[in-house]
């Protein structure tokens, strides 16, 4: 049976070892990226890669061949420092009009463990989300999930970290940095390969946690990063006690039969780059 057709909307730091990672499984794979530079890039490494941009409206060339597909995976954080929270919802609106128009089957939409609050506890997917939180996300996974004519699956991702982006580096030298609080991080080789798990065993109208199943303090891992890296720790921290925290579950994913590859961030492995 042939496998399914994916597209990749945003060949970023987690949809280009994505892609590659699905290719390597034999799936049809191609996806986009909003700079020419990056396109002639992609295009030698033999990805097939359009031009594409949403601002929010669709800009690119040819980028409609890319909703010629079976799943379409949306991998396009929103850019809240530089725009607001209204841009992102827009940008979806547009990927979904044109998702409907193709007659897209399946969507996967990438999100962030940031839609819940943090109060404490440990959250799940069943928890209930609201608009605060997260207004661009919490806003477009509803835009996704109303009126649909496709299924979806949801991945709550938490910090993506592993390869070049050491979490302990963020805060080398800082100040008053919050260290008693459990992290929700995951390495970018497990959010490959969760996604790809995802389509390869069809679990479609779910909505997933990625996120490692162990959560050590971040200040155990910072000092961590710090002696192993060679750059210095924060320089303080900030009182115990008065940061408020939530720990994310990953027991729905793991149920499915998923296995981390790095399922405690103590270990996540870096290249600290130049």
């Amino acid at each position: 049976m042939n496998k399914p057709r994916v597209s990749i909307i945003g060949y970023g730091w987690l949809g280009e070892p994505l892609a590659s990672y699905l290719k390597e499984k034999g799936f049809p794979v191609k996806g986009s990226t909003t700079t020419s530079e990056k396109l002639n890039k992609l295009t030698d490494t033999g990805l097939e890669t359009y031009l594409l941009k949403f601002s929010p409206h669709p800009i690119g060339r040819a980028f409609q061949n890319l909703f010629d597909t079976d799943i379409l995976f949306i991998n396009i954080p929103p850019a809240r420092r530089s725009q607001p929270d209204s841009f992102h919802p827009e940008q979806i609106k547009y990927i979904k009009a044109m998702a409907i128009q193709y007659r897209i089957p399946k969507i996967i939409y990438t999100s962030a463990t940031s839609v819940y609050p943090d109060n404490n506890q440990r959250a799940t997917e069943a928890n209930t989300i609201n608009v605060y939180d997260n207004p661009a996300l919490y806003n477009a996974e509803q835009i996704l999930r109303k009126e649909k004519t496709y299924d979806l699956t949801v991945i709550r991702y938490g910090g993506l970290l592993g390869v070049d982006r050491i979490p302990g580096r963020y805060f080398s030298g800082k100040e008053n940095v919050t260290g008693d609080t459990p992290v929700n991080y995951i390495h970018r080789d497990d959010a490959v390969a969760l996604a790809a798990w995802i389509i390869e065993n069809r679990l479609w109208n779910e909505t997933f946690n990625g996120v490692a199943p162990l959560h050590p303090q971040r200040k155990d891992i910072y000092e961590k990063n710090a002696a192993e890296m060679g750059f210095s720790s924060p320089i303080s921290y900030a009182k115990i006690g008065e940061s408020k925290w939530k720990e994310v579950s990953s027991a729905k994913i793991i149920a499915t039969g998923f296995k981390f590859k790095f399922p405690d961030p103590m270990d996540f492995g870096y290249t600290l780059s130049k």
